[in-house]
């Protein structure tokens, strides 16, 4: 029998996630469906993490009005949820006079758009606060409020506290259907509970059938396909795909420096991450839907890039590239953040390109309020909890507290990641978490087991017979990352 909840959200990135955690403080019944077998697996993952202040979009635009806000937002979120995040400040160099004339465009989209303490500084200033930056820029906008996170980290931790306040997560599950079971009836107003209203979408998955009141599509790449099958507005998705690099850690992260951006995209940005690597991200270039190769010309462009902001860059010091896709709404540079027009009981937060990430806390409350403004009466929960305790950070401890972990499990000392100190409690711990690890590109994600130097080329064995042990499967049907990625075919030589 097909279970019903209140709310379905079709899509576990950032965006479905960020929307589960904010509606979790209601009494509702939620739903998120992800088509993946992991939270965050699509633009959230193949992300840069930057959380762009605001002054980039046009006024007037969602963009605009939701950028600023989730910039603002992101102290007060990471500080309930748990995640690391830096607010360092950003500096867009500008090497001429026309780049000057464009930084000052920039500063008036920024406060025009509510972005605090603009400033465009002169070449004494930029060595002051970043010494790598370029000695060849002459100009620079200044802004003091960007910052930048682990983007799958957010998505992870709004799931989990969406998940501690009852949201029900199915993964594995893409949409293969949708019936929309009343068509042309408006949600009803006057104040009755979201429960007292019909039952409106059937949602067919290999996994069954789940029931709507309210559909909220957040599925990325594939919002176009759950809009067309729940009789929503035909719109067409164009990949704009990206290549990011990843650096080796440095002593000191770098702030992060942005080129003057372009009619497409912000450019080559040069950032640290807040596990002190350097991240070069990331080119834009129209491909077929789903590619995420990674191209020669794209790197050597990425790189080339980073030189000209940070010429003292050792791009030899690469560990990782890789490349994902931003769902691109074909005709409209912007979000589409609002009640379909055409099925009622249909929410869009779709077209969640860049700057999608440092959106995404506004983009939940925005959603939140078109929800009371069709007439849903949200009464929060009297037992909503908004803070999520962090999962224990071994190789952040101090000795005396890992010390103390140890005493209370040895498995706090057997270390299986040497690169990023991870240890075997901290795997176990991941794959047990609420949505937790069943891949090892999950447990990856969570514990950065395999994120370091050698990128998993000591530790992904030992892994995967964790993996196996705590999943009780054996190690042939462990995966590295989604359905199909098996990583051993079977025993080689048995044991004598």
């Amino acid at each position: 029998m097909a279970q019903t909840f209140d709310i379905v959200i079709a899509g576990a990135g950032v965006t479905g996630c960020a929307i589960a955690r904010q509606l979790a403080r209601y009494d509702l019944s939620i739903c998120v469906l992800e088509a993946a077998n992991d939270i965050a697996l699509g633009a959230s993952k193949a992300n840069g993490g930057l959380v762009h202040a605001g002054y980039d979009p046009a006024p007037g635009t969602v963009k605009a009005k939701v950028n600023a806000r989730g910039c603002a937002l992101y102290g007060m979120w990471s500080e309930e949820l748990g995640f690391l995040f830096r607010r360092t400040g950003s500096i867009v160099l500008g090497f001429s006079e026309e780049d000057r004339a464009h930084l000052e465009v920039l500063e008036a989209n920024g406060r025009a758009n509510g972005v605090p303490d603009l400033e465009i500084i002169a070449p004494e200033r930029i060595r002051e606060i970043e010494p790598r930056a370029s000695r060849e820029a002459t100009c620079a906008l200044w802004c003091p409020s960007t910052g930048y996170v682990d983007p799958f980290d957010v998505a992870i931790a709004c799931a989990e506290n969406a998940a501690a306040n009852g949201v029900v997560f199915m993964r594995s599950a893409p949409v293969r259907a949708i019936d929309n079971l009343i068509e042309n009836a408006p949600l009803q107003a006057g104040g009755a509970p979201l429960s007292s209203q019909p039952v409106r979408f059937a949602i067919h998955t290999p996994r069954g059938t789940v029931r709507a009141r309210i559909l909220i599509n957040a599925a990325g790449s594939g919002a176009a396909e759950i809009s067309a099958m729940a009789g929503g507005e035909a719109f067409q998705l164009a990949w704009r795909q990206g290549n990011i690099v990843v650096l080796d850690k440095e002593p000191r992260a770098l702030m992060p420096l942005y080129p003057v951006p372009t009619p497409v995209s912000k450019g080559v940005i040069v950032t640290g991450t807040v596990h002190d690597n350097t991240v070069i991200t990331a080119t834009a270039a129209l491909r077929d839907p789903g590619d995420r190769d990674t191209y020669v010309s794209d790197v050597e462009a990425l790189l080339a890039g980073a030189r000209k902001l940070v010429p003292d860059l050792d791009t030899r010091r690469v560990v990782r590239s890789f490349a994902g896709g931003r769902a691109v709404i074909q005709g409209l540079n912007d979000f589409l953040i609002s009640p379909s027009s055409t099925a009622h009981g249909l929410f869009h937060a779709a077209g969640i390109q860049s700057p999608g990430v440092a959106s995404a806390p506004a983009v939940a409350e925005l959603m939140e309020s078109l929800l009371r403004e069709a007439g849903v009466t949200l009464v929060e929960k009297p037992d909503w909890q908004p803070r999520r305790r962090a999962p224990e950070d071994f190789d952040r401890s101090t000795t005396e507290h890992q010390n103390e972990l140890i005493e209370s499990d040895p498995a706090w000392g057997r270390i299986v990641c040497r690169c990023e100190t991870v240890p075997e409690a901290e795997i176990v711990a991941a794959i047990h978490r609420t949505p937790g690890a069943v891949s090892v590109e999950g447990v990856k994600r969570r514990c950065r087991a395999g994120m370091g130097r050698c990128q998993s080329g000591f530790c992904q064995s030992r892994v995967l017979e964790i993996l196996a042990r705590e999943l009780d499967c054996h190690p042939e049907d462990v995966l590295l990352e989604d359905g199909g990625s098996w990583i051993v075919d079977g025993v080689l030589k048995e044991d004598r």
